[in-house]
């Protein structure tokens, strides 16, 4: 069995940015809105943040030895290092976070939030996700 290895502290303090921003938001929205409003918000945190973000970004996949853009996108993608998914949904599925998972796989990165604003309680809508 191979060793765990601890998640970067670099990538863990962009996890912390990113939480927090998202609170911020929960707590001005509260529930019940669009996922795109949410990410909308959560942009202008992340930019008065200072971190480096990219919004949408195309996620090309490599098959059998081509790479193939089928306009995959990532919700957000921090520093090039941590993805955030977002949802406003009822309750999170499996399937939420085996896409992210998958996200993670592609990109090579090793940290995801799934993160859920459709929640009374905003912690109640986080999920870490590592690979």
């Amino acid at each position: 069995m191979g060793r765990f290895e601890p998640i970067a502290e670099r990538d863990e303090a962009l996890a912390r940015v990113v939480l927090d921003a998202a609170f911020r938001v929960h707590s001005k929205l509260g529930p019940g809105l669009l996922e795109s409003i949410y990410e909308h918000c959560l942009d202008k945190e992340l930019t008065k943040s200072g971190v480096p973000f990219e919004r949408q970004p195309l996620l090309a996949i490599e098959y059998d030895g081509e790479i193939i853009d089928a306009g995959l996108r990532m919700d957000l993608f921090i520093d090039k290092r941590v993805i955030v998914e977002l949802k406003a949904v009822e309750q999170l599925a499996p399937i939420h976070e085996a896409q992210l998972f998958t996200y993670l796989k592609l990109t090579n990165c090793r940290l995801g939030l799934l993160l859920n604003f459709n929640v009374p309680h905003f912690k109640d809508g986080i999920k870490r996700v590592v690979r």
